[in-house]
């Protein structure tokens, strides 16, 4: 239970400022709350299952000491990343626009489905989710980062619309980046002490 935990946590400030927040935004000015979420939950249900069994496979394969140190300084580079995004609003747009035009018959579901599988392939989210499945059992890891999305997600829509905007992405990004890299410290910590 602690692994879901640990993952929800991780997976919950991974998305944070993310480009699938500004893309939840997007949509829920377009489509069913219902319809977003429910694409949001395909997409990364499938590409988290991937990621954490990537992450299970490397454990089976790598020493716990280098694993636990190569967490650590992936976790620093997380950080690195997460600085270094920005949130081009036009690009994003034009990203919802052909989205929907892709879709066509498979409808605003597809066209949601679609658009978070894209932008969130090889994203640090599943990043992290390989990286924390190399710690916990992947069953726990999968279901605490879907929940974490979602649940970042839920909160972008419910601030967006109490809101009329979303948060400062610059607030969001430099918290969010300090937790990786907090958690990255310990991580390389707790693997040269073995």
């Amino acid at each position: 239970m602690s692994s879901l935990l640990v993952a929800f946590g991780v997976i919950f400030v991974a998305e944070l400022g993310d480009k699938s927040q500004l893309l939840t935004l997007a949509f829920a000015s377009r489509h069913r709350v219902a319809v977003v979420l429910g694409g949001l939950v395909l997409a990364e249900g499938v590409l988290t299952l991937l990621a954490v069994t990537v992450g299970a496979v490397v454990a089976d394969a790598l020493d716990p000491r280098v694993l636990t140190t190569a967490s650590g300084v992936a976790f620093l580079g997380f950080a690195a990343w997460t600085l270094r995004e920005d949130d081009d609003a036009d690009e994003l747009a034009e990203e919802v626009d052909e989205a929907e035009q892709r879709a066509g018959r498979w409808g605003a579901l597809g066209a949601v489905t679609a658009a978070y599988a894209v932008a969130e392939l090889g994203d640090k989210t599943q990043l992290a989710a390989v990286t924390l499945a190399t710690r916990h059992p992947a069953a726990w890891v999968w279901l605490g980062a879907v929940t974490g999305i979602l649940a970042a997600n839920v909160l972008a829509v419910v601030v967006g619309r109490l809101a009329h905007r979303r948060l400062p992405a610059h607030v969001l990004r430099y918290g969010a980046a300090g937790l990786f890299a907090l958690f990255g410290v310990l991580l390389v910590i707790e693997g040269i002490r073995g």
